[in-house]
């Protein structure tokens, strides 16, 4: 009797086992798949996702899904982090120790993707607005009546942050569409876009390729005014993408796509306050928090970064990107732009939340 009671338990044990851990296998995974009412169902168990952030204006996709929740109806946590150059932060992307991180085009940029440093382009992180660009061309102020078209700027002293990188692309681009080529204006280097400011009041330059907030604060100091718009010949300019991991995109799947579509609704409220004044103090108070731009009114007087609400970006201006720092010879190996952009994440995420189309 005795044995038979053992038999008993030991069979009863067998199918807990068997069967009980197959239960929780399913259930304690990171997430289950479902989506319930036009959405993604919460993660089964909360993850962590690191986020390799300094405070950009081109984050507010993510600081807004933060402060509204979105991350959090996800069963989502969020861990802010800062690298002090892009040179920490690539490899550390690349090895999974954060999962996203924002990043620009740059000649060093392609480089480190083209030896071996296996980040992926995700989803967009700035662009331009039309007519209000946030990069863009300013002049002197006291040279309004000297400078009127783009093709006056022969012979001028034009400032740019940077060599091989977007903000010389949006320069040549200037140039090609002025009729102009380097050899007309004299060229500027000066990585500081505050000394571009300073650089105004002196006079020791007569245009720059200056950024937001300080083209509006220039202007409200008299020192400069803008030029144009950027939009004028680079439309189409693909200047912020969000990068990921490719663990993280690849292996951690149900954590990834909740991610994005995540991070698409922060950027969807962005639109609809910035195009359309609907929920703009909200949002508002949420960037004044994360950026180093803190003054609400100020918010509202400067040409914001373009963010797309879908995610989606200008691919074949990236490679446009590449291929001119290519041709200064300041390319080192090729890159395959159909593995390192990866769009599957934006494009399951809209499968399930919609796209934006307003």
């Amino acid at each position: 009797m005795v044995k038979k009671v053992c038999h008993l338990f030991s069979f009863l044990f067998i199918i807990f086992v068997l069967f009980g851990c197959a239960s929780g296998d399913n259930g304690e995974g990171t997430g289950s798949g479902e989506i319930t009412d036009g959405d993604f169902a919460p993660l089964d168990k909360k993850a962590t996702v690191f986020i390799a952030e300094d405070g950009a204006a081109s984050g507010a996709g993510f600081y807004i899904a933060e402060e509204k929740g979105y991350f959090d109806d996800y069963n989502i946590d969020i861990k802010f982090t800062t690298f002090a150059n892009s040179d920490d932060m690539l490899p550390a992307l690349a090895a999974g120790e954060v999962d996203i991180a924002g990043g620009v085009s740059t000649a060093s940029f392609f480089n480190a993707i083209a030896q071996g440093i296996d980040v992926k382009i995700i989803a967009d992180k700035g662009h331009y607005f039309d007519g209000s660009s946030y990069f863009s061309f300013v002049i002197r102020e006291d040279l309004q009546d000297e400078i009127k078209e783009y093709s006056d700027l022969k012979g001028k002293r034009i400032a740019v942050s940077s060599r091989n990188a977007v903000d010389d692309y949006i320069f040549q681009r200037m140039l090609e569409h002025a009729g102009l080529t380097e050899d007309d204006v004299e060229f500027v280097l000066m990585s500081d876009f505050g000394n571009m400011l300073a650089a105004m009041g002196n006079k020791s330059i007569d245009a720059a390729l200056q950024i937001e907030p300080l083209i509006t604060q220039g202007e409200a100091q008299d020192l400069h005014v803008r030029f144009g718009d950027a939009t004028d010949f680079a439309p189409d300019a693909q200047i912020a993408m969000v990068l990921g991991s490719p663990d993280f995109i690849e292996k951690e799947t149900d954590v990834s796509v909740r991610f994005m579509a995540a991070y698409l609704k922060g950027v969807r409220d962005y639109n609809d306050a910035f195009l359309h004044d609907e929920g703009l103090d909200e949002v508002i108070d949420i960037m004044t928090k994360h950026t180093a731009l803190k003054d609400a009114e100020v918010w509202k007087k400067v040409g914001v970064t373009g963010l797309d609400p879908n995610g989606e970006m200008f691919i074949e201006d990236i490679k446009k990107q590449f291929e001119m720092y290519d041709a200064n010879g300041a390319i080192r190996g090729d890159i395959d732009f159909n593995d390192a952009i990866d769009t599957s994440l934006s494009e399951e995420a809209m499968e399930v939340i919609g796209r934006y189309d307003r």
